[in-house]
């Protein structure tokens, strides 16, 4: 119930298009542009003076709350660009949208970590596009980026845990340019990422089932 109000709270408290840009560049970036282009948004201001808005309940996400081993680590807290995903109105079912943007140099999301002192320290940047709208655009195949597809989210209604965390089925790609990840560049959760315990035990009910 919290995360299905959290997100709720997202689509509800923020104006904006529902109509996002292609974002698509006909040559993809280096992970050294990225990174210079993204630079700006470890000071967390920057990133809400562009538009950037953070999960309201500032859960930190966990392998384990999506029902994955612990063991994977962590994600972050998500900071989204509601006009980049092309987020819809529709507060009364999962978070869907008919954004198509997939280009790096200006991510739809930013992941931070909380640090002890209150601050938030970025970690990663993600793109995330929804499944409907992906293919209704034509394509037959997930986005990619560096020849590596992006990972597929899908909730299973016959587990406790909601894997979409509230989302409807989309594509997803993390790129920890700011965090080494001995999982990979690309996986979804970085063991290097910690969230602390008061943020953890709330992350834990947050993706339950109500």
């Amino acid at each position: 119930m919290m995360i299905r109000n959290s997100l709720v709270a997202l689509v509800a408290t923020i104006a904006f298009s529902a109509q996002a840009s292609s974002g698509s560049s006909t040559k993809e970036p280096s992970l050294a542009e990225v990174r210079a282009l993204t630079a700006k948004y470890q000071d967390v201001n920057v990133a809400l003076a562009e538009g950037y808005v953070p999960d309201p309940m500032n859960i930190c996400e966990t392998a384990e709350m999506m029902g994955r081993p612990s063991h994977l680590g962590a994600m972050g807290v998500h900071f989204f660009r509601p006009d980049l995903l092309g987020i819809t109105s529709d507060t009364n079912s999962r978070v869907d949208g008919n954004g198509l943007h997939t280009d790096f140099r200006q991510p739809s999301i930013l992941i931070y970590e909380p640090q002890a002192d209150g601050s938030m320290k970025l970690v990663a940047v993600e793109n995330l596009v929804f499944a409907k709208a992906w293919h209704a655009a034509g394509n037959k195949r997930p986005p990619r980026f560096h020849g590596v597809e992006y990972d597929t989210m899908k909730d299973d209604p016959s587990t406790k845990v909601d894997e979409a965390h509230m989302f409807e089925p989309h594509y997803d790609r993390h790129v920890w340019i700011y965090r080494d990840n001995p999982n990979g560049m690309f996986a979804q959760f970085n063991p290097n990422v910690k969230c602390p315990a008061p943020a953890a035990g709330l992350s834990h009910s947050a993706h339950q089932r109500d």
